[in-house]
């Protein structure tokens, strides 16, 4: 499929999407908002791919909604950057229904959705500014990985706008109530350093160093996790912000008895007794 505003590539099992309007820092577009969820859905249902990375070309990440689009919405009386970032993800994407992965589209729904939905693991590698909506991107990704010299902002506040997609919601699960705030309150400009100390991503490295972090992190995924061990823990983390300890705990149980009888269990035990790398089924 041809797009104009992302670039897809997969080798070696891992699909990378870049973000692809340097020019722009890769700024927030209707067609790369669809082109983008349309990328993440296909990757989801295809075999030959085991993990997504989203990345942007060029110096940036994703700098926040594109300024013409919102200076667009102000002159037709928008208030939110929900206004150019194209269609919402359907709740309960059909295409993810025979996979083992989340069915959390009636949870999740909204803009962001079909990254939660996604059965693969998602990982956003941060190469440069990320503000805005493109902050809530990353926070959709299962995993971040930045560049210390990376320049993070909230800026919904400088734009008299809220806390847009869900937010309010993810940001003080990461990084704490306090901290959540006063990136909110101030949408003052962090680095991929000070995120890392903030809990925001998982690691920070030099930027010369960031392609090999995540192509290591990406490729051990790949090569020695079961896709389905994955996905059903995707499902299970997702869903436990919305359950009990108890509840959690039965449904940690059942999915247990079921990956005893997966082909997965098998080849993960038996690869590890006969000492080579485990050749787990896709997904």
């Amino acid at each position: 499929m041809s797009f104009q505003e992302i670039l897809v590539s997969t080798a070696a099992s891992v699909t990378t999407i870049a973000l692809n309007r340097p020019d722009r820092l890769n700024a927030y577009t209707p067609t790369l908002a669809n082109e983008l969820q349309t990328a993440v859905q296909q990757a989801g249902v295809d075999p030959d791919c085991r993990v997504i990375v989203i990345t942007g070309e060029g110096r940036g990440f994703c700098a926040g909604a594109d300024m013409g689009v919102l200076e667009n919405a102000v002159a037709s009386k928008g208030t939110s950057e929900s206004k150019p970032n194209g269609s919402a993800a359907p709740a309960g994407d059909p295409r993810f229904s025979a996979a083992p992965g989340p069915a959390l589209g009636d949870v999740y729904a909204g803009r962001f959705g079909y990254l939660y939905a996604c059965p693969k693991p998602v990982i956003a590698k941060i190469n440069g500014p990320c503000a805005g909506i493109g902050l809530i991107l990353a926070l959709y990704c299962d995993l971040r990985y930045a560049a210390e010299e990376a320049k993070f902002t909230t800026a919904f506040a400088a734009r008299g706008l809220v806390a847009e997609h869900g937010i309010a919601w993810l940001l003080p699960r990461l990084v704490g109530e306090a901290n959540a705030l006063d990136l909110l309150f101030t949408a003052r400009k962090f680095t991929g350093a000070e995120a890392q100390g903030l809990g925001l991503v998982n690691r920070a490295v030099p930027g010369e160093s960031l392609d090999a972090l995540v192509d290591g992190v990406a490729q051990s995924m790949a090569k020695e996790a079961s896709p389905r061990s994955i996905a059903v823990m995707k499902r299970q983390v997702r869903a436990s912000y919305f359950q009990s300890f108890g509840e959690s705990l039965a449904i940690a149980d059942a999915e247990m008895k079921k990956s005893f009888e997966s082909p997965d269990f098998g080849e993960g035990v038996k690869s590890f007794v006969e000492r080579r790398p485990p050749a787990f089924p896709a997904v």
